[in-house]
């Protein structure tokens, strides 16, 4: 049956709010007040429009979810249903750009490749509404430029999540800037690449790589997150970095966690592997060897 319920065509959308005063209204009334000792104390200002206020301790709280809620909306806003996520170093060069050292510019080529998937993948996106499948990166350098720059060469949106550093410099020129965030929180930036996850594309990178890496390994093998493809792009690279056959024959993870993940060479497999993902979309129910 047909939903009736919709505004007639050409109506103002209904104001959820009701009739009760907008907050925007009373900040731009409370900037226009006499200038009286009174209305210059800290204590007069509005609440949610204090900065000093929101700044203190006793307030982390409410700026964690305030990170958690600003970016869950925009999204939600802007149709995006799931993404496809890459992980990867700030430092891998363009294969054009100088490396800073020789063994940086072996994993240049990796560059291309993450372009290539990035731009695989948004093609498929478009191809299907645009909503599901959008490129997810940490929006800086590297391969997440090259994450970001596939999906626009590809004419797509693509999602940025960065976060502030000390020698951080802006986000890369590729990510659609309406899906641009910056977190402060580094907790809260990880649950966002994971809530909307369909898979995750995992090139060489550092520190920050491994930890998002082995974070969504673990909320996979816990069941606490629903499988999903994870690509490791260049076996070599990641056999030399983590002894992963010794994790399991210590006993300290399962044999059967092994292929929690997949090792990848080319955006082509990539794809490949990402159509015959066992157990796509379900969660473990129990931990193998516990």
């Amino acid at each position: 049956m047909a939903d009736d319920r919709r505004a007639p065509e050409g109506d103002a959308p209904h104001d959820r709010r009701g009739g009760l005063r907008h907050a925007p209204e009373d900040i731009e009334v409370s900037r226009q007040l006499p200038d009286t000792e009174q209305t210059r104390a800290p204590a007069y200002r509005l609440a949610f429009a204090d900065e000093d206020f929101i700044q203190r301790d006793e307030l982390r709280p409410v700026r964690l979810q305030l990170e958690l809620l600003k970016t869950e909306l925009l999204m939600s806003e802007a149709g995006v249903d799931s993404t496809v996520v890459l992980f990867g170093g700030a430092r891998i060069p363009t294969p054009e750009a100088p490396a800073r050292s020789e063994a940086l510019g072996r994993l240049a080529p990796y560059y291309d490749e993450a372009r290539d998937f990035a731009r695989r993948m948004t093609e498929r996106s478009l191809a299907h509404g645009g909503r599901d499948f959008v490129i997810c990166t940490g929006g800086g350098p590297g391969v997440m430029e090259a994450g970001n720059r596939g999906a626009a060469e590809a004419g797509g949106k693509s999602i940025g999540l960065s976060i502030v550093l000390p020698h951080e410099q802006a986000p890369n020129p590729y990510v659609t800037p309406d899906l641009c965030f910056n977190f402060h929180y580094f907790g809260i930036r990880k649950m966002h690449f994971l809530m909307r996850a369909r898979a995750i594309a995992v090139f060489p990178g550092g520190f920050g790589t491994l930890d998002e890496t082995f974070e969504a390994l673990t909320l996979i093998q816990t069941g606490r997150m629903e499988q999903v493809p994870v690509l490791l792009f260049g076996e070599a690279w990641w056999r030399r970095v983590v002894n992963f056959e010794a994790l399991a024959e210590s006993g300290t993870i399962s044999a059967d966690d092994l292929a929690l993940f997949r090792f990848v060479e080319t955006a082509a497999q990539a794809v490949e592997a990402i159509d015959g993902w066992p157990g796509a979309g379900e969660k473990r129910h129990a931990i193998p060897g516990r």
